[in-house]
């Protein structure tokens, strides 16, 4: 039988990249409330475009995921190339 996991509202944990839109500069980050650091990046200088994230039940995946994207760049060119294939519509 399969198990179900029940999550909370409060349960998620997020690793996101935004895309300054003047500049296109990047930033990777990691978050528990997606939306309110994106308004926090908006509320300081410049304009922040959310591009991309990834949803994590563990606080600990999703910080180690953040460390490998910042820090990895075989983990980040791959990321990053993902996200320009979407944004561009190619496969």
């Amino acid at each position: 039988m399969p198990h179900l996991f029940l999550l909370s509202e409060n349960a998620m944990y997020y690793v996101y990249v935004l895309s300054e839109i003047e500049t296109g500069k990047t930033y990777i980050g990691f978050t528990e409330d997606l939306r309110e650091r994106v308004a926090q990046h908006n509320s300081g200088k410049g304009s922040w475009k959310l591009v991309y994230y990834e949803a994590f039940v563990s606080k600990r995946e999703a910080m180690t995921r953040e460390r490998r994207l910042k820090h990895e760049g075989r983990a980040k060119r791959q990321l990053f190339e993902r996200i320009h294939k979407s944004l561009t519509g190619q496969k």
